[in-house]
């Protein structure tokens, strides 16, 4: 469905620099040892992935076992955020209506198809690291995907004052339309519209695979979840014509009029915290379906009709009362990102080596990612005595002998690196031999080094107090398939690993890890 066009993302991408961005920052972890570690880490890094001068505003979501949701979930981050702030001395409702750009990112989740990634950083997905680095003081760091994130979303703030806006934390994208204001209707989704295919087409773009928006001719927009052509048509008959249709990126803005609203909405789940609701199946599309189409898409997954029916009327009657009180914008409409944006997606293994592999090709996408990871020079921060070819990218890394082939090395310290096809981030050895392979968070002081099977997967785990786990997994596997299993060569399951990391200290385990590094890189001068 992305045909990637180039001339104005090239502009936005350079405008991606963390120059401009929100006033307040919120970020909704998984533990308060998540919310501590951010709090601190994008403080330290303001103006390189959140703007100077941003209120930083990490939280936690201590829900029920199964978790609010990304609706509740977003409204529950905003109430703890705002509590955080007033202790600051700072009214976030108050700033909000006066006109500050706010936004939530969501981080939350164990992160099983990246696995096994997020064990290697002690559970915390969002601080998994990416192919460019950014200054701590004055020490050299990756970036991580969240920070990546928060730099790419950006450069939607100046056209959302007095907005709360939505993302989640492990996809970058590149609009093709370019930034449209928002404040036309109270919430507006960011999609990547086209005109509205013929089932033929449809077929052929798997648009069955995604949560669609469809945009009426009036400008209204509405939703419909994982469909056919024939079933979309059906639901969408009483809409009304449909101008545009695209896969949904999920991501949404709301007005402070609506985000205080539904707060008061949803104060008795809010103040429960045992309830789940999410933002597409119980907020957007009660509010612009039809009873009966709703009614038919919950069936569909399996709730109660007396539930859907009863959670229809409760947003219905909300819908009235609201648009009655704020009139003015409409309910619900749709931020364009175009048909051809770029979309980077960290959230698989699989997407994350892709993604980051990319880095070595020769074409519009691949120079646009450089640039956006701020890659000038594909050897930056290096001392290279290997032979390295022209397409690898050797970052901030030191090789004394061996060859590189078509691969992407950052943080790599090695005595000898005779690698092809394979990203490594932040691998300290004296000796390297991997093809086809994915090295993560790796420190080996032995004398014979580390020689890998094609299509490998390692990361190390860390964990104070306790002896260096290693991980095995393979360039093919999903994590989320293989959650409770014990692959060969593991001496745990990936949700095991997850259990064990549950109350690491992550400052003092990168700590710990930083010291090993250093420990074997002093070896090799």
């Amino acid at each position: 469905f992305f045909s990637p066009r180039s001339s104005a993302m090239d502009e936005a991408i350079k405008a991606m620099d963390g120059t401009t961005g929100y006033d307040a920052v919120i970020v909704c972890t998984s533990n308060i040892g998540q919310e501590k570690y951010w709090q601190g880490r994008l403080e330290a890094t303001l103006g390189q992935a959140a703007k100077e001068g941003a209120l930083i505003l990490a939280v936690h979501e201590d829900w029920g076992k199964d978790g609010a949701g990304n609706g509740l979930g977003t409204l529950y981050a905003y109430t703890k955020a705002r509590a955080k702030a007033k202790e600051l001395g700072v009214d976030l409702d108050e700033k909000l209506q006066g006109g500050w750009a706010v936004a939530i990112f969501h981080t939350a989740g164990k992160g099983t198809r990246l696995a096994p990634l997020p064990g290697s950083e002690n559970n915390n997905k969002p601080g998994v690291k990416l192919v460019s680095t950014m200054t701590i003081g004055r020490e050299k760091t990756e970036l991580t995907i969240l920070e990546a994130v928060i730099r790419q979303t950006n450069s939607y703030a100046p056209y959302r004052k007095g907005r709360c806006s939505v993302f989640w934390g492990d996809q970058i994208f590149v609009p093709s339309a370019g930034t449209p204001s928002s404040g036309a209707h109270h919430a507006d989704i960011l999609a990547c519209l086209g005109e509205m295919p013929t089932a033929e087409q449809w077929a052929e773009r798997g648009l069955e695979k995604y949560g669609l928006i469809a945009v009426a001719e009036s400008g209204e927009a509405t939703q419909v979840e994982k469909v056919s052509h024939a079933t979309a048509m059906s639901l969408l008959s009483s809409f009304g014509p449909i101008k545009k249709v695209g896969p949904s990126l999920g991501s949404f803005s709301i007005s402070a009029a609506l985000l205080l609203a539904m707060l008061e909405e949803f104060a008795v789940e809010l103040e429960g915290k045992a309830a789940k609701l999410d933002s597409d199946p119980h907020f957007w599309m009660p509010l612009t379906l039809s009873a009966e189409s709703y009614g038919s898409i919950m069936t569909g997954k399996g709730v109660a009709e007396a539930d859907s029916t009863a959670h229809y009327a409760r947003m219905s009657a909300f819908k009235t009362k609201f648009l009655e009180a704020n009139p003015g914008p409409g309910l619900f409409g749709c931020i364009d990102a175009g048909s051809s944006s770029y979309w980077w997606d960290y959230g698989m293994l699989k997407l994350y080596r892709k993604n980051n592999m990319l880095v070595t090709q020769d074409s519009k996408e691949a120079a646009a990612l450089r640039t956006f990871l701020r890659i000038t020079d594909k050897k930056a921060g290096s001392t290279i005595a290997a032979d390295v070819d022209e397409e690898s990218v050797v970052l901030g890394s030191d090789v004394r002998k061996g060859t590189v082939r078509c691969s992407v090395c950052a943080s790599v310290i090695a005595g000898e690196l005779d690698v092809k096809d394979c990203l490594l981030v932040n691998v300290t050895a004296k000796k390297i031999k991997a093809q086809n392979c994915v090295l993560y968070n790796i420190t080996d002081d032995s004398d014979e080094g580390l020689e890998f099977p094609d299509g490998a997967v390692r990361a190390d785990v860390i964990v104070p107090g306790q002896d260096k786990l290693v991980v095995k997994s393979h360039i093919d596997t999903d994590g989320g398939k293989v959650w409770k299993q014990k692959l060969e060569g593991n001496a745990m399951s990936f949700e095991e690993v997850y259990f064990m990391n549950a109350d690491v200290d992550i400052s003092e385990a990168q700590r710990l890890a930083k010291q090993a590094a250093k420990g074997v890189s002093t070896q090799l001068r």
